[in-house]
């Protein structure tokens, strides 16, 4: 984004920024342990095949690993979620898994469960983690392989899941909402609910690819539904939806918030928690990939990554006038899925619209209105 300019701090801003400077606690963290995965998922922005040896190589190390996590924790620390890629392919994952047990971290995986063994459930029966989420891209052999494009995937995501729900292991299950596995979404849900005691979500925003490979976001963006499809899906699931009926009168503004126009970040990335890509760089969320917001933990400490890179990330503005007379004053923000990093991954730009979540929020606008409407009536 090459209009993005640093200003002066309105007062009550400036106060507000100080006070969250002064206590700038750590709690929670992300570690990519991989960007390598045993599947092949046509939505997914990151995976790198298993056998890749240039992404291997570029892994963090066990003992690079062990420094973060000692300073991670040193900064208050009390929260990690293990990720990837598939984070069960680090040969050394039992290693890495044990020691942020052994630094009292209560640790969360991201797994596609094809990969447990026997061995996994022991470790985590021993060391048990706060949970397991794993995805689940079909209930059937032909939708679930149609997502993975991996022959065999479903039998073993079927013998890990299998596995560790034998074990009363935590376990959530997800799903991502995609074009192959749209005609299955009930029983996916279904599926979910009847194995995890109603523990369940789904995603419909596929992000584009971290490494901007425009073959591989093609095929992200074929896999995307339509703004009316996601708003059907959101329809169907009960519990999702009365959570957007009882929050309809918040979630859609008359007036935006009291805030600076053209400030960039208004989530809460990088307030209390921070991601580490596998090959050791640092942002305030996984998805923000600009390179004015990308710290080499390896050229540099943690603790400055924190203390002082994160402040100058969040305090980016942009006086580009396309966000400043749209997305800065936008109503529907709450029902939208931009933001700053999702913009960059979409247009290159930090501060630029994206016309498919203009769409998103605007069908999800006019649903909740027709809803607020009948109960009028």
């Amino acid at each position: 984004m090459n209009s993005s300019t640093v200003s002066s701090t309105p007062l009550a801003e400036f106060h507000l920024w100080e006070k969250m400077k002064r206590r700038r606690a750590l709690i929670s963290f992300d570690l990519e342990l991989t960007g390598r995965c045993n599947n092949n998922c046509k939505h997914c922005y990151i995976n790198l095949p298993a056998q890749d040896k240039m992404a291997k190589a570029e892994e963090l190390s066990f003992k690079e690993i062990k420094e973060i996590v000692d300073e991670a924790v040193s900064l208050g620390a009390l929260w990690n979620l293990v990720t990837g890629g598939e984070p069960l392919l680090r040969e050394d994952f039992f290693d890495i898994y044990l020691y942020l047990k052994e630094k009292g971290l209560l640790v969360s995986i991201f797994t596609n469960a094809t990969l447990i063994t026997k061995e996994h459930v022991k470790l985590f029966k021993r060391y048990p983690p706060r949970d397991i989420e794993i995805s689940v891209f079909g209930v059937t052999q032909e939708t679930y392989e149609c997502v993975t494009q991996k022959p065999g995937s479903y039998a073993d995501f079927m013998q890990g899941l299998h596995l560790l729900l034998e074990s009363g292991v935590q376990v959530c299950l997800k799903t991502m909402a995609l074009r192959s596995n749209f005609h299955e979404q009930p029983e996916i849900a279904r599926f979910c609910r009847e194995n995890t005691q109603e523990c369940f979500r789904f995603d419909p925003f596929l992000h584009l690819r971290y490494d901007g490979d425009s073959t591989r976001n093609m095929d992200i963006q074929s896999e995307r539904l339509s703004p009316e499809e996601i708003v059907f899906l959101e329809k169907s699931d009960l519990k999702r939806f009365e959570a957007l009926e009882k929050g309809c009168s918040s979630l859609i503004h008359p007036e935006f918030p009291d805030r600076s126009p053209n400030h960039l970040f208004h989530c809460g990335a990088g307030i209390g928690s921070f991601s580490l890509s596998y090959n050791g760089f640092f942002r305030i969320c996984s998805s923000l990939w600009h390179p004015d917001c990308v710290y080499d933990i390896k050229k540099g400490t943690l603790s400055d990554a924190w203390h002082n890179f994160v402040p100058r990330v969040r305090d980016i503005r942009s006086d580009q006038r396309k966000f400043m007379e749209r997305c800065s004053i936008c109503p529907l923000l709450h029902l939208c899925m931009w933001c700053p990093a999702h913009a960059y991954l979409e247009t290159g730009e930090l501060d630029a619209p994206v016309m498919y979540f203009c769409q998103i929020a605007q069908t999800r606008a006019e649903t909740l209105e027709t809803l607020r409407g009948s109960f009028l009536t």
